[in-house]
């Protein structure tokens, strides 16, 4: 069940959105338009133009201050209207349009197909009669400028939403989700205006995005994890192609980092051939990592396996999952390796059942990522793995293991417990770095909770700790 408000996040405009409200030329009579409204039981109508667009919007309040004791009933729509309309896309995110009509005081959105012609509206009371004051706030302060700068903007404002998330008791989890949602949405608009600066490109191609991204599980500092999935073309091609990907590769990874997605270290992104490679490539690139099992292999499949489509036809992507599927069952071995590296991740705790000192020198502080949610992650993903789950994020793949039979159902509602304490305690850290000054880390000194918080964690990560035990034998105890 979601919890309230949080659809503004999730969801899109035409999931709140009203039908079309009555439409009138524009040089048509007020008298006709105001009759249209009233017995449409409506508070607005669109004027439109010849072709059916959206030229501007009469609303009641229009009427009260325009229209009554200034204007004859025989005068044009256009003389009251509100014009230019503003509009919005039915697929645009609900947080977006919400924002907007929190800072510029609109009481009706109209809402445009791909031609701009009216499909619907949006009002102020249903789209925000799930949020507190606080949120609505929060929200503003999401919705800025279409550019790199703006959705810059966007992310440092994530710190602030979640905060106030939390507050309003939302589960960190779910928290987590959000920000991970508007980090999807930014990368959406970002290849947008890629592809509006480099122009048509000669093939399809769709976006993914790997590691947390890919699980939405994005915390409040990524970096960027992703690549390109082509379709494929003649080898004749190949020189135009990669003419025009290399350079709008590297503009969107340009941009990405712009809009507040730092450089991977590690390289995995677009620009990198690696990560940019047609469906066959892909394909093939999968297969050989299972049949080599090399330590870069792992360490690719580790980062890979969680992709996601954010941009394109999806159908490419869902390809490669279903072909991946296949891979591992034919080379178990591969798998059976990763778990031997991921028995390398272990949970924070000392031998006497303390939490463990991650950070050198001097520092007595935990780290809550690789320490916490990563062994439940990595374990997780094994598992789903292993029985050719797609989902990627590690609450869902926990729920179809337990449907699959994989993984009792308690122990699946305990480890997405554990997972919600983690993600929780790593967020809180992160939001009181982001509130201090510092870079939003990883680092928490845990002994300074409360007694109870500090006893939640424990619990957790000796769940984690006897689930990654249980896969690792599962697995063969890693030995290949």
């Amino acid at each position: 069940m979601t919890a309230p408000g949080l659809t503004l996040f999730t969801g899109r405009v035409a999931s709140a959105m009203r039908p079309a409200p009555p439409l009138v030329a524009a040089d048509s009579a007020l008298a006709a338009a105001v009759a249209a409204m009233a017995a449409a039981g409506e508070t607005c109508v669109v004027a439109v133009d010849a072709a059916g667009r959206a030229v501007g919007i009469l609303t009641e309040r229009d009427v009260v201050r325009r229209v009554a004791f200034r204007a004859r009933s025989d005068d044009p729509v256009a003389q009251a209207m509100s014009a230019p309309v503003q509009t919005v896309s039915a697929e645009e995110h609900l947080y977006r349009a919400v924002g907007l009509m929190h800072a510029r005081g609109h009481r009706h959105l109209v809402v445009v197909d791909d031609a701009g012609r009216p499909v619907g509206t949006l009002r102020r009371a249903d789209a925000y009669a799930a949020a507190s004051a606080r949120l609505l706030a929060a929200v503003e302060t999401l919705a800025r400028g279409d550019d790199e700068a703006g959705f810059a903007a966007t992310r440092s404002a994530q710190a602030g939403l979640a905060r106030t998330l939390l507050d309003d008791g939302v589960p960190a989890a779910e928290v987590i989700g959000v920000v991970s949602e508007i980090n999807l949405d930014i990368h959406r608009r970002v290849v947008e205006r890629a592809l509006a600066a480099a122009g048509p490109s000669p093939v399809p191609f769709t976006l993914i995005v790997m590691g947390s991204g890919g699980r939405g599980e994005s915390l409040l500092a990524p970096d960027q994890d992703n690549g390109l999935i082509l379709a494929d073309y003649p080898d004749a091609r190949h020189g135009e192609v990669e003419a025009w990907f290399i350079p709008f590769a590297e503009d969107l990874n340009a941009r990405l980092a712009a809009a507040g997605f730092p450089l991977c270290k590690g390289e995995v992104m677009a620009r990198n051939p690696v990560w940019r490679k047609t469906l066959g490539q892909w394909r093939a690139q999968f297969t050989l990592w299972a049949e080599r099992r090399s330590p870069v292999a792992l360490l690719f499949g580790d980062i890979a396996f969680d992709f996601r489509a954010v941009w394109g036809d999806p159908a490419p992507a869902e390809a490669l999952r279903a072909h991946l599927a296949r891979v591992l069952a034919a080379y178990p071995a591969f798998l059976a390796a990763l778990a031997a590296e991921d028995a390398k991740l272990t949970v924070g705790l000392s031998f006497w059942r303390g939490f463990r000192d991650d950070e050198p020198g001097p520092g007595r502080r935990t780290d809550l990522k690789r320490s916490g949610l990563m062994p439940l992650v990595a374990a997780a993903r094994l598992l789903a793995l292993r029985h050719g789950i797609a989902a990627t994020g590690t609450r869902a793949r926990l729920a179809a293991l337990a449907a699959a039979g994989a993984v009792a159902a308690e122990e699946a509602a305990a480890l997405s417990a554990a997972f919600e304490h983690l993600a929780g305690a790593l967020l809180r850290q992160q939001l009181a770095d982001a509130e201090e000054g510092r870079p939003p880390g990883t680092l928490a000194d845990l002994r300074r909770l409360p007694r109870a918080d500090q006893e939640a964690i424990r619990a957790a990560m000796r769940r984690v700790a006897a689930f990654q035990r249980d896969v690792k034998a599962a697995f063969g105890g890693g030995v290949w």
